[in-house]
């Protein structure tokens, strides 16, 4: 699979009109990409073990996309293999009155992973240079002490989520991001998938149809996230998503290669180490 398509270059001016949601790299259904899906999780479940074991690095996987495009599905999916004691997700709604009182970076600060695991944000601080832009009101319930006007305070966030992103990768969590590119009309088709399946109702808020308001705005906030944020040490990766089955795919392709780039290795004793082993052995060989 060519993922060149799909990752953001450091200093590129992305315009979302230019990436194809429907893209799914010659792939003609969801049984064709189905063998290559399973692959890659099988490849994911054994790259965990020695990542799990070396507990030297951290992997952070950052998930954003407008509503109903397929972010949980591709969670569910892709991380099926992962042993769950190396992995966890958290999920980030509107924030509470003590998340408020705080700065914007803190409660997502406070669910990164350990090292030797695997955290994945099913939304994160990128909301706020995108709900928070989208919607100024927002913006004003933080009570910031001095606010930039008008676009500065988005260009002051962007430095700061870069600075914070350059401080985790060089304290060992590597970043890896995705946005899900989903398409007007096919968020249309699976809202109403959601409305005329009795049980997928749970899925819809009258809130999430309400945000089709502001899609254009949205896709501006997106195209000047994607063009300050995607850094050589935490890209973005476009994925078409309006085939769920593909975007799967594309997702867990890139997840194995960022941790093949590691090369991490299982832990080796040393000769003390090995030595204590063989009085195990032989205290267990013993034993009647």
């Amino acid at each position: 699979m060519k993922l060149s398509p799909f990752l953001v270059p450091p200093h590129t001016k992305v315009t979302l009109s230019e990436y194809d949601p429907g893209f799914h790299d010659g792939y003609k259904n969801k049984a064709a990409a189905q063998k290559r899906l399973q692959e890659d999780i099988q490849r994911l479940r054994e790259l965990q073990d020695v990542f799990y074991a070396a507990d030297s690095h951290s992997l952070l996987i950052i998930f954003q996309a407008l509503d109903a495009a397929g972010k949980d599905g591709a969670i569910k999916h892709v991380m099926s293999g992962i042993n769950p004691q190396g992995c966890q997700v958290a999920s980030f709604k509107s924030p509470s009155s003590r998340e408020l009182d705080h700065d914007y970076l803190w409660r997502c600060n406070i669910f990164l992973p350990e090292r030797g695991r695997i955290g994945i944000f099913n939304r994160s601080y990128y909301e706020e240079v995108l709900a928070v832009r989208v919607h100024p009101e927002f913006l004003a319930a933080q009570r910031l002490p001095s606010q930039p006007k008008g676009n500065k305070i988005w260009k002051r966030r962007f430095r700061e989520i870069n600075n914070y992103e350059k401080y985790l990768a060089d304290n060992g969590t590597k970043v890896v991001k995705f946005f899900l590119n989903l398409s007007k009309d096919e968020q249309k088709k699976r809202f109403l998938e959601r409305i005329e399946n009795p049980q997928k109702n749970w899925k819809l808020s009258p809130s999430d149809v309400k945000e089709r308001g502001h899609w254009d705005d949205y896709q501006r906030a997106y195209e000047d996230l994607l063009s300050e944020t995607s850094t050589a040490h935490a890209p973005w990766h476009v994925i078409p998503a309006d085939k769920k089955w593909f975007s799967r795919v594309a997702i867990a392709n890139v997840i194995v290669k960022a941790l093949q780039t590691m090369n991490l290795k299982y832990p080796t004793l040393n000769a003390d180490q090995l030595a204590k082993l063989e009085e195990s052995r032989a205290f267990l060989l013993q034993e009647k």
